[in-house]
């Protein structure tokens, strides 16, 4: 049993790498941003989450999700708690992507994974690029309609129309990739992500950074090379 979490900052490439790195390694590839994405746009008006005993109103975490803020930790942590657990029932082997995000979601999510996977078979790895690089990558950023995935823009990809994965077409997507809502999301990323590099140390786990203002390719052929 196998877990590879993969995180860093808005437009490091975390999904490229995901759907590339699952491939290779046949792993399950869990995005806890389609969850929350899905789980918030099909929320009933009045739809709340109940976590113990505190009701969490979707229609509040949409309005985060839409200005660039991290929904509530306490709601995202459920979620994907509930989704870890049911897959390793499965036995399935986890590409996590962009979680844990919050102090909170870690001090949740890492002991279910160790009890579930073990620690050894854990490995994490961060993909590093500069702020000015998020606001360029994630203003020309786009998705795909129907499996979301991300396309980064590049010299290769910047007159495509369709997503080569799956045919849907290619979309921007409006508000969350706007460059005042990049800056906030820039800012949770520093005061809220960064701090989990802290808590992997206390922890013990190892932390592999790798530079992610590369191509794709370039970026994971490094991420092999790391992994061995």
């Amino acid at each position: 049993m196998q877990v590879l979490i993969l995180f860093g900052p808005p437009g490091a490439g975390k999904g490229v790498q995901a759907t590339l790195l699952a491939e290779e390694l046949n792993l399950y590839h869990l995005e806890p941003s389609k969850i929350i994405e899905e789980q918030i746009m099909k929320a009933a008006k009045g739809a709340f989450a109940e976590i113990k005993g505190k009701k969490y109103f979707l229609a509040k975490e949409k309005k985060f999700w839409r200005t660039g803020k991290l929904c509530s930790a306490e709601v995202i942590s459920f979620w994907l708690e509930n989704k870890i657990r049911e897959l390793a029932k499965l036995g399935k082997n986890l590409l996590i992507e962009g979680a844990p995000r919050t102090l909170t979601d870690a001090e949740r999510i890492i002991p279910v994974l160790k009890d579930l996977y073990g620690a050894k078979n854990i490995v994490i790895i961060f993909l590093e690029i500069s702020p000015q690089e998020t606001l360029w990558r994630n203003s020309h950023r786009r998705i795909c309609q129907l499996m979301r995935h991300s396309i980064l823009y590049s010299s290769e990809t910047k007159n495509l129309k369709y997503c080569p994965l799956d045919g849907s077409k290619l979309v921007k997507r409006k508000g969350l990739d706007d460059p005042a809502t990049i800056k906030i999301r820039l800012k949770e990323h520093r005061e809220k992500t960064l701090p989990l590099l802290k808590y992997f140390k206390k922890e013990k786990m190892k932390v592999k950074k790798i530079d992610g203002s590369l191509s794709p390719a370039e970026v994971f052929k490094s991420i092999l090379k790391t992994l061995g």
